[in-house]
């Protein structure tokens, strides 16, 4: 008896001991196979220039990419955070690269860095960014037309007010920020001739006193009834709520918030991305051509509406919103700025490069409170 239990042990160690070997076998060969498939993966570099210290922004971006790359299988490559300066910004790419990034989003707002840096030292890399103030070879500028987005919502804010003027506070005057505005005031004057926008600039992208302070005297001096915004935070947003102010949110859902919220305008950010590198992956990257997703793609959209907004409004948002899906072009037609000065005639069009790096002027209908 005593020698059939031992026996009985001893192939019980034996089929124990056999199993352990075919475990770390298996588990060895997953490391192996991981480790051959992590070399054959696609890299892709996120750069997130970030002199605003925006947080906000940084995780839409880094999360739309995210969500993108996990979806073909790619590895994302990531610096957050990234101080504006050639030295840092050379050194972060080069770091990318070295990892074997071999397509590389460089997402910033100026125009400060070497961007010669680009086609000399990584001519084999392909960039994407989203300012429209980098072109180089193998540096692609990638848009997103928000202002039909804006459009859309001036229309909204057309129909809603009761004072018949709207507030917008915006950081800086540059083109594409001046498009937004001017695409707003063209939406509230499509159904509303008789109400005006009221401007006032911050001078910053990041200025929760200044953005609360503007907001407050867009209410309480211009008589504003509803709030919109171009700021990187939601401080207007917050203190339209705190006002029992209409507030119409940019880029940000702004969930949470009360039936103030009337819409959102944001951009589906993991379309854009999905769009830019679907189109490297199959080598049709047109480089140093800029590529305009607009309302069709999908990535430029209106978020749910408020119980403060009626069906008759929604339905006109929507039957308008149908024209720009049948490529009706906003800046069309007789436009002229506030000064008095015809930028558009019965039969033209403004071109996308005079809407990109000419719109210096606010359309009629615009007025700036200092």
């Amino acid at each position: 008896m005593q020698i059939n239990s031992n026996k009985r042990w001893l192939r019980a160690l034996f089929i124990l001991g056999g199993l352990i070997i075919v475990a770390i076998v298996c588990v060895l060969s997953f490391a192996f196979d991981v480790s051959v498939e992590d070399k054959n993966q696609e890299r892709i570099g996120l750069l997130l220039i970030d002199s605003n210290n925006n947080e906000e922004w940084k995780k839409i971006q880094y999360n739309s990419l995210k969500e993108v790359c996990y979806e073909i299988g790619a590895v994302l490559l990531d610096r957050q955070s990234v101080t504006e300066n050639a030295v840092n910004f050379k050194l972060m790419i080069s770091e990318l690269v070295n990892e074997g990034a071999k397509m590389i989003f460089v997402t910033t707002p100026t125009n400060t860095l070497p961007r010669e840096y680009f086609a000399e030292e990584y001519p084999n890399v392909d960039f994407a960014t989203n300012s429209v103030d980098y072109r180089e070879k193998n540096l692609t500028p990638y848009l997103v037309r928000m202002y039909q987005g804006r459009w859309l919502s001036g229309i909204l804010a057309g129909m809603k007010t009761k004072t018949n003027v709207i507030g917008y506070v915006a950081s800086l005057p540059d083109s594409l920020i001046n498009l937004e505005i001017n695409a707003f005031a063209l939406g509230v004057q499509r159904v509303n001739p008789n109400a005006e926008v009221i401007v006032m600039w911050t001078g910053d992208w990041n200025n929760a006193e200044i953005e609360e302070e503007h907001t407050k005297r867009l209410v309480n001096e211009a008589n504003a009834d509803i709030i919109t915004y171009h700021q990187n935070d939601r401080t207007v947003a917050d203190t339209a709520e705190a006002l029992n102010v209409d507030f119409i949110g940019y880029n940000d859902n702004l969930e949470g918030y009360s039936e103030h919220r009337l819409t959102s305008v944001v951009c589906r950010w993991d379309i854009y991305y999905r769009d830019i590198i679907n189109r490297y992956l199959k080598g049709e990257l047109n480089h140093n051509n800029d590529r305009w997703l607009d309302i069709n793609s999908g990535s430029v959209v209106l978020t749910n509406y408020s119980d403060l907004v009626t069906p008759e409004m929604h339905n006109k948002v929507e039957s308008l919103r149908q024209e720009l899906l049948q490529g009706n072009n906003i800046f069309s037609g007789d436009i002229y700025d506030n000064e008095g000065v015809q930028h558009c005639a019965d039969g033209e069009t403004i071109s996308d490069k005079a809407l990109l790096f000419r719109t210096n002027w606010l359309v009629r209908g615009v007025k700036v409170l200092e």
